[in-house]
């Protein structure tokens, strides 16, 4: 986490653009769906930084994380997604205008309203969603 905080630009891009097409990827194999919920792991340790979480959730990966929300067909994968918005949530600094929050808070919301009988599920997105709401009040 050191390290990825004080990276310079070039070498930031670099870094963010392999995570984004990691998580992008649309191959279906089990060996692409562990190592993004490797990749996800990685980034809620990072994720508990300030400067990471704020170069972050301003970067091109938020919308990701919202679409890999939306189509990941793994609950795992689904669950790690919400845990990584909410630590980006919880510990970034800054929130820019272009950060696409309300969209995240709608998709959680209706995941909650789908799954409401499944309360692992629940427990896996409601921190998320209060996160998300707390980072906006």
């Amino acid at each position: 986490a050191e390290k990825l905080s004080s990276m310079k630009d070039m070498d930031w891009n670099d870094f963010l653009q392999r995570v984004c097409s990691l998580l992008d990827s649309t191959e279906k194999n089990t060996g692409t769906a562990r190592s993004k919920l490797n990749l996800l792991h990685y980034l809620c340790t990072v994720a508990v930084r300030k400067e990471v979480a704020s170069r972050l959730i301003s970067s091109q990966l938020f919308p990701i994380l919202i679409q890999q929300l939306r189509v990941a067909a793994n609950w795992d994968l689904r669950a790690k997604v919400a845990r990584v918005m909410g630590l980006l949530a919880l510990h970034t600094s800054e929130l820019g205008e272009n950060v696409p929050v309300s969209e995240a808070i709608i998709l959680l919301t209706e995941l909650i309203r789908e799954n409401f009988r499944n309360s692992k599920l629940k427990q896996c997105f409601l921190p998320a969603l209060g996160e998300l709401l707390y980072l906006i009040a």
